[in-house]
């Protein structure tokens, strides 16, 4: 059997990375992943990965190394801030909300910069994920906030990626931000149709994906009860850690029924981690399984 061609769509935080590191890194992980979990140990996928931070650092909304527009320090506008209160809001226990009303803001570890409100959903959601779970959060959220409130420039994002895809290109795997990019490929039909590139794609995976937060899909345009769907022909397997702090430690199949939910371990750490997620078993499997 010939070796998958996989597109690799990958988060945001990698303006200091190459495509050929990511490209490296990405099938390493990979390649370990099948090695050990399938007996297609010669399997060696052929791996796209378009380096679409690149694009982002030459453009006029510039994202070098220098430009962190997502660390603590740099000022969040009025309707940012409300999309990711909103966010924490939908995600947090409200025991947990109980917990951080009760403490005085001053014992409370976020950045001063942000509100008190905003504060007290971070500390109701470190409760939940300990070790920063909701300053992690809060970053990769206002990442994905970028993405979808400048379409000129997702846009761009978008064609850099479809210019990877080839007829033969078999599985499309996301992480983070890449899976909701991806998806938004599938869904505005630019990719995995028979008139458009990626015609044969049969297996999209996301790893550590956002789309389970509402107010992410509310921005994508997708109402409540709207079910995430891709065409019948593709299977799609989204894995989580229940430790994941982008998930809010919990799978898909609530909003995309359709879909193969698979828990992993990625250990203490990261448990966003990209690699970490590469390597693991249901990845491994649908690399170089799938339907069709």
């Amino acid at each position: 059997m010939q070796a998958s061609q996989v597109v690799g769509v990958h988060g945001i935080w990698q303006s200091k990375t190459s495509r050929r590191q990511l490209t490296d890194d990405w099938g390493k992980a990979l390649r370990r992943g099948i090695k050990q979990f399938t007996d297609r140990g010669d399997h060696a996928p052929t791996l796209q990965m378009p380096h679409w931070t690149s694009l982002l650092a030459k453009g006029t909304d510039r994202l070098g190394p220098e430009d962190d527009l997502f660390g603590e320090s740099a000022p969040m506008t009025s309707e940012e801030e409300e999309f990711i209160a909103d966010s924490l809001r939908e995600m947090v226990r409200p025991e947990d909300l109980a917990f951080a009303a009760e403490q005085p803001l001053a014992t409370l570890g976020p950045p001063k910069l942000w509100s008190p409100r905003l504060t007290r959903m971070v500390m109701a959601y470190d409760r939940r994920f300990p070790g920063g779970g909701g300053q992690a959060f809060v970053r990769r959220v206002r990442e994905v906030h970028y993405y979808l409130t400048k379409p000129t420039l997702a846009a761009q994002v978008r064609a850099l990626i479809r210019d990877d895809f080839t007829p033969a290109t078999a599985v499309v795997i996301g992480h983070s931000l890449g899976s909701v990019i991806a998806y938004d490929l599938f869904r505005r039909e630019e990719v995995g149709t028979g008139r458009t590139p990626g015609s044969a794609v049969r297996t999209f995976v996301t790893c550590g994906s956002p789309l389970g937060v509402p107010t992410v899909r509310r921005l994508m345009g997708i109402t409540d009860g709207e079910h995430l769907r891709l065409p019948d022909h593709i299977e799609w397997v989204n894995v989580y850690d229940p430790d994941d702090f982008i998930t809010g430690g919990a799978g898909l199949s609530e909003v995309a029924p359709t879909l193969t939910d698979a828990a992993v371990d990625n250990g203490l750490g990261d448990p966003h981690s990209a690699v970490r997620y590469l390597r693991t078993e249901p990845v491994a499997h649908a690399v170089v399984g799938g339907r069709g």
